[in-house]
Protein backbone atom coordinates (compact mmCIF):
# COMPACT_ATOMS: atom_id res chain seq x y z
CA UNK A 1 0.00 0.00 0.00
CA UNK A 2 1.63 3.25 -0.71
CA UNK A 3 2.15 6.42 1.80
CA UNK A 4 -0.57 9.25 1.59
CA UNK A 5 1.31 12.48 1.32
CA UNK A 6 -0.11 15.98 1.20
CA UNK A 7 0.52 19.15 -0.94
CA UNK A 8 -0.12 22.18 -0.02
CA UNK A 9 0.24 26.32 -0.14
CA UNK A 10 -1.70 29.23 -0.75
CA UNK A 11 -3.88 30.42 -4.08
CA UNK A 12 -1.84 31.44 -6.22
CA UNK A 13 1.24 29.05 -5.16
CA UNK A 14 1.27 27.07 -8.21
CA UNK A 15 0.51 23.09 -6.28
CA UNK A 16 -1.04 21.95 -9.26
CA UNK A 17 1.61 23.08 -11.82
CA UNK A 18 3.89 21.32 -9.13
CA UNK A 19 1.67 17.94 -8.54
CA UNK A 20 1.39 18.01 -13.01
CA UNK A 21 4.93 17.03 -12.80
CA UNK A 22 4.42 14.63 -10.00
CA UNK A 23 1.77 12.96 -12.45
CA UNK A 24 4.46 13.40 -15.29
CA UNK A 25 6.76 11.04 -13.01
CA UNK A 26 4.05 8.33 -13.04
CA UNK A 27 2.41 9.40 -9.31
CA UNK A 28 -1.14 9.60 -8.94
CA UNK A 29 -2.78 12.53 -7.33
CA UNK A 30 -5.86 13.38 -6.07
CA UNK A 31 -7.15 16.89 -6.40
CA UNK A 32 -9.52 17.80 -3.59
CA UNK A 33 -10.79 21.21 -4.80
CA UNK A 34 -11.18 20.05 -7.90
CA UNK A 35 -12.90 17.21 -6.57
CA UNK A 36 -14.97 19.24 -4.26
CA UNK A 37 -15.90 21.04 -6.71
CA UNK A 38 -17.47 18.31 -8.46
CA UNK A 39 -19.29 17.15 -5.49
CA UNK A 40 -21.07 19.86 -4.78
CA UNK A 41 -22.55 19.40 -8.59
CA UNK A 42 -23.32 15.36 -7.51
CA UNK A 43 -23.58 15.03 -4.20
CA UNK A 44 -26.86 15.01 -2.92
CA UNK A 45 -26.00 15.48 0.59
CA UNK A 46 -24.00 18.43 -0.10
CA UNK A 47 -26.28 20.07 -2.90
CA UNK A 48 -28.97 19.96 -0.40
CA UNK A 49 -27.05 21.56 2.56
CA UNK A 50 -25.55 24.52 0.00
CA UNK A 51 -29.32 25.08 -0.90
CA UNK A 52 -30.41 25.30 2.58
CA UNK A 53 -27.05 27.82 2.97
CA UNK A 54 -27.47 30.25 0.27
CA UNK A 55 -30.87 29.17 -1.24
CA UNK A 56 -32.12 28.09 -4.53
CA UNK A 57 -29.56 30.61 -5.99
CA UNK A 58 -26.55 28.76 -5.00
CA UNK A 59 -27.39 26.71 -8.30
CA UNK A 60 -27.32 28.21 -12.31
CA UNK A 61 -31.04 27.10 -13.79
CA UNK A 62 -29.11 24.50 -15.96
CA UNK A 63 -28.25 22.80 -12.32
CA UNK A 64 -24.70 23.55 -12.07
CA UNK A 65 -22.88 25.53 -8.68
CA UNK A 66 -23.52 28.91 -9.15
CA UNK A 67 -19.56 29.10 -8.50
CA UNK A 68 -19.29 33.29 -8.55
CA UNK A 69 -22.68 34.00 -6.47
CA UNK A 70 -21.23 31.94 -3.63
CA UNK A 71 -17.63 33.40 -3.70
CA UNK A 72 -18.74 36.86 -3.36
CA UNK A 73 -20.66 36.06 -0.38
CA UNK A 74 -18.29 33.57 1.64
CA UNK A 75 -15.49 35.70 1.08
CA UNK A 76 -17.12 38.76 2.86
CA UNK A 77 -18.56 36.27 5.29
CA UNK A 78 -16.41 34.55 7.22
CA UNK A 79 -19.32 32.84 8.81
CA UNK A 80 -20.62 31.40 5.93
CA UNK A 81 -17.28 30.05 4.38
CA UNK A 82 -17.01 27.86 7.66
CA UNK A 83 -20.29 26.78 7.18
CA UNK A 84 -19.62 25.97 3.67
CA UNK A 85 -16.52 24.08 4.26
CA UNK A 86 -17.78 22.10 7.20
CA UNK A 87 -20.34 20.63 4.82
CA UNK A 88 -18.35 19.88 2.08
CA UNK A 89 -15.01 18.84 3.56
CA UNK A 90 -15.33 16.05 5.19
CA UNK A 91 -17.23 14.41 1.88
CA UNK A 92 -14.31 15.12 0.29
CA UNK A 93 -11.90 13.48 2.69
CA UNK A 94 -14.43 10.27 2.04
CA UNK A 95 -14.41 10.84 -1.34
CA UNK A 96 -10.41 10.54 -1.10
CA UNK A 97 -10.13 7.28 0.80
CA UNK A 98 -12.80 5.73 -1.47
CA UNK A 99 -10.10 7.31 -4.25
CA UNK A 100 -6.86 5.75 -2.47
CA UNK A 101 -8.65 2.56 -2.02
CA UNK A 102 -10.16 1.50 -5.01
CA UNK A 103 -8.98 3.64 -7.53
CA UNK A 104 -4.90 2.05 -7.49
CA UNK A 105 -4.87 -1.22 -8.96
CA UNK A 106 -1.11 -2.08 -9.52
CA UNK A 107 -0.08 1.08 -8.67
CA UNK A 108 3.62 0.78 -8.32
CA UNK A 109 4.73 3.85 -6.54
CA UNK A 110 5.87 4.43 -3.11
CA UNK A 111 3.42 7.22 -2.15
CA UNK A 112 -0.22 9.03 -3.66
CA UNK A 113 -0.15 12.58 -3.47
CA UNK A 114 -3.50 14.82 -2.29
CA UNK A 115 -3.75 18.24 -3.38
CA UNK A 116 -5.95 20.41 -0.88
CA UNK A 117 -5.45 24.26 0.13
CA UNK A 118 -6.92 23.49 3.16
CA UNK A 119 -4.85 20.86 4.47
CA UNK A 120 -4.56 22.13 7.86
CA UNK A 121 -7.42 24.04 8.51
CA UNK A 122 -9.22 20.95 8.24
CA UNK A 123 -6.95 18.93 9.80
CA UNK A 124 -6.61 16.25 6.80
CA UNK A 125 -2.95 16.50 7.13
CA UNK A 126 -3.27 14.22 9.75
CA UNK A 127 -4.38 11.92 7.22
CA UNK A 128 -0.75 11.72 5.56
CA UNK A 129 2.93 10.39 6.70
CA UNK A 130 3.88 13.90 5.43
CA UNK A 131 3.16 17.34 3.53
CA UNK A 132 5.33 18.83 1.06
CA UNK A 133 4.26 22.72 1.35
CA UNK A 134 4.56 25.24 -2.20
CA UNK A 135 5.91 28.58 -1.86
CA UNK A 136 5.69 31.68 -3.89
CA UNK A 137 5.86 35.35 -3.07
CA UNK A 138 2.40 37.28 -2.29
CA UNK A 139 3.15 39.18 -5.34
CA UNK A 140 3.57 36.64 -7.30
CA UNK A 141 0.60 34.97 -5.97
CA UNK A 142 -1.70 38.17 -6.96
CA UNK A 143 -0.77 38.68 -10.19
CA UNK A 144 -1.21 34.77 -10.95
CA UNK A 145 -4.57 34.24 -9.69
CA UNK A 146 -5.51 37.91 -11.43
CA UNK A 147 -4.28 36.21 -14.69
CA UNK A 148 -5.97 33.20 -14.03
CA UNK A 149 -9.34 34.33 -12.46
CA UNK A 150 -9.94 37.66 -13.96
CA UNK A 151 -10.39 39.19 -10.09
CA UNK A 152 -9.26 42.15 -8.76
CA UNK A 153 -6.27 42.65 -6.35
CA UNK A 154 -8.45 43.46 -3.54
CA UNK A 155 -10.63 40.33 -4.05
CA UNK A 156 -7.25 38.07 -4.03
CA UNK A 157 -5.96 39.62 -0.87
CA UNK A 158 -9.51 38.99 0.16
CA UNK A 159 -9.41 35.62 -0.70
CA UNK A 160 -5.94 35.01 0.81
CA UNK A 161 -6.93 36.43 4.24
CA UNK A 162 -9.36 33.29 4.48
CA UNK A 163 -6.24 31.46 4.46
CA UNK A 164 -3.68 30.06 6.91
CA UNK A 165 -0.75 32.24 6.91
CA UNK A 166 1.64 31.05 4.42
CA UNK A 167 4.70 30.99 7.19
CA UNK A 168 2.64 28.38 9.11
CA UNK A 169 1.99 26.39 6.61
CA UNK A 170 5.70 26.17 5.40
CA UNK A 171 6.82 25.62 8.90
CA UNK A 172 4.06 22.76 9.63
CA UNK A 173 5.50 21.18 5.84
CA UNK A 174 7.42 18.58 6.02
CA UNK A 175 9.27 19.55 2.79
CA UNK A 176 9.29 22.67 0.88
CA UNK A 177 8.97 23.60 -2.86
CA UNK A 178 9.67 27.08 -4.26
CA UNK A 179 7.59 27.87 -7.24
CA UNK A 180 9.03 31.57 -7.22
CA UNK A 181 10.50 31.32 -10.78
CA UNK A 182 14.26 31.36 -9.32
CA UNK A 183 13.79 27.83 -8.53
CA UNK A 184 13.85 24.79 -11.23
CA UNK A 185 10.69 22.83 -10.31
CA UNK A 186 11.36 19.44 -11.56
CA UNK A 187 14.72 19.35 -9.55
CA UNK A 188 13.00 20.11 -6.53
CA UNK A 189 10.05 17.17 -7.12
CA UNK A 190 12.83 15.14 -7.99
CA UNK A 191 14.40 16.06 -4.41
CA UNK A 192 10.98 15.58 -2.88
CA UNK A 193 10.61 11.90 -4.37
CA UNK A 194 13.63 11.19 -2.89
CA UNK A 195 12.95 12.70 0.76
CA UNK A 196 9.56 10.93 0.77
CA UNK A 197 10.89 7.55 -0.65
CA UNK A 198 13.05 7.60 2.24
Amino acid sequence: MPLKIGITGGIGSGKSRVCSIFADLGYAVYDADTRARVLMNENPAIVEGVKALFGEGAYLPDGVLNRAGIGKIVFDDPEKLARLNALVHPQTRRDFQVWFQAGLAGYQKGFVLKEAALMYGFGTWKDAVGVSGVYAPKSVRIARVIQRDGISAGEVLKRMARQWPDLEKLRRSDFVIYNDGHHGLAAQVREAIRFFTH
